[in-house]
């Protein structure tokens, strides 16, 4: 992880403080900190740690460096405080999505990524003390897995009543008037909105681009309002330390979890009425399609970031969340692997595994959580084949040499991927007395 200088640490740390002391805050004399050398050094360096592909420009880091950083980046300080800096188109690429169809990314040039980035750097930690506790996405020290735990034990506490939503074409259909504003109620600094109105337009008249540094602080920030429901939703009905109500957002996946007591049937109803009326204020449209009410108590499921979810009674009678990798999810797993197959059959056995190993790591990484020892099982035998496979083929021979080689040559000498362990949360210890 790259660290930002102390004097930028200082000045996110100070921006932080006052944000959440004063919720009415409107903060000034930011545009200043943007421009500054240091933070535009930060943001070219975690630019480049991302190592993205070259915008609209074809300009690439290599040409940069051998350019000069420090020539490229006072370039763009000169720019922004001559107020001449204009962001360029994004260039377009679509990313495959499962069942067919397809994610369009937005990629800015890398001088346009370092703008969003220095404009990040100065507003993240003003409307990160806005963000609500069940918002996950793209934020600071808030992972995937920590939304899932909460998700995990709102089904142990008995909230069965699942309320799961879904939305057509959130960042497509984020309107820049009712953004500006949301960003106006904390932001009095004119050349900070007129950058954020540069950067929006650059990319149409409606929307903030899947690809963009700043898109995901802009998509949780126009979708605050529906979270700060929720928590009030949350607040009013608590009796004592227990809840009725629990949520988890992840940038537009959206969960909500109510208690199961037919008494609190009324709350179902009305969560979901003014979960509606908020998109509907927020011109975001709820797929209906894909949207439902899920009952846990009576065997349904639903999915939420790559994991199915259900509830299941323990051997000792304790009910539980069982959470594992979607089938879907699966699916896309093995078709990857079946294309580095195919398309290196005619490669050594050490290429292949040195291609699907960083692919197995990423995915194994992320699902290791919940019940999913099963699916690995079935992944790593499925993995263990048709390595076996590509080698008789090398050799012209049919079979999967089973005695020729053990599985232990295949994964120490061989080198293929095998940490296929799932982490259990590490129950707290009571303190001696």
């Amino acid at each position: 992880m790259i660290k930002a200088s102390i004097d930028l640490q200082d000045l996110r740390r100070r921006l932080y403080v006052k944000a959440k002391a004063q919720p009415s805050w409107r903060f000034w004399g930011l545009y200043v900190h943007v421009c500054k050398i240091g933070t535009l050094r930060q943001a070219y360096a975690l630019a480049k740690a991302n190592n993205g592909a070259p915008g609209s420009d074809g300009v690439t880091f290599a040409a940069i460096e051998a350019q000069g950083v420090e020539i490229f980046l006072k370039q763009i300080q000169c720019d922004l405080i001559e107020r001449v800096y204009r962001p360029l188109p994004a260039r377009r690429q679509e990313i495959p999505k499962d069942g067919g169809k397809v994610r369009v990314l937005a990629i800015p040039a890398i001088r346009d990524r370092v703008v969003q980035g220095a404009l990040k750097l100065i507003l993240e930690p003003i409307f990160e003390a806005d963000f609500q506790p069940g918002s996950f996405g793209y934020r600071p020290k808030r992972t995937a897995h920590e939304a899932v735990d909460r998700v995990a034990k709102a089904i142990v506490q008995q909230k069965t009543r699942v309320i799961d939503v879904d939305l057509r074409s959130y960042f497509d259909n984020v309107r820049h008037d009712r953004l500006l504003l949301k960003v106006a109620q904390r932001v009095d600094d004119d050349d900070v909105m007129r950058l954020l109105k540069l950067m929006l337009k650059a990319n149409g008249r409606c929307g903030v681009p899947q690809g963009g540094v700043i898109s995901p602080l802009l998509s949780n920030l126009y979708l605050n309002e529906v979270d700060r429901m929720l928590e009030r939703a949350k607040e009013a009905t608590r009796n004592g330390k227990y809840t009725y109500v629990a949520y988890a957002r992840f940038a537009d996946d959206l969960v909500i979890l109510i208690d199961a007591h037919p008494r609190h049937d009324w709350l179902l109803a009305a969560v979901d009425r003014r979960l509606r009326e908020e998109f509907a204020e927020l011109q975001v449209d709820i797929n209906e399609a894909k949207s439902r009410t899920v009952d846990l108590a009576r065997g349904e499921s639903f999915a939420f970031l790559g994991f199915d979810f259900r509830r299941i009674r323990s051997r000792r009678g304790v009910w539980r969340a069982h959470y594992t990798p979607r089938l879907t999810k699966r699916t896309a797993l093995l078709r990857k692997l079946k294309d580095v197959f195919r398309r290196h059959q005619s490669q050594l056995v050490g290429r292949v595994v040195s291609l699907i190993n960083p692919i197995l790591r990423g995915w194994v990484n992320y699902f290791a959580v919940g019940n999913s020892s099963e699916c690995f099982s079935f992944i790593k035998d499925w993995v263990e084949k048709k390595i076996r496979r590509h080698m008789m083929r090398a050799r012209k021979r049919k079979g999967f040499g089973w005695k020729r080689w053990s599985r232990r040559w295949l994964y120490e000498a061989l080198g293929l991927f095998n940490s296929y362990r799932v982490r259990r949360p590490v129950p707290k210890v009571a303190p001696a007395r």
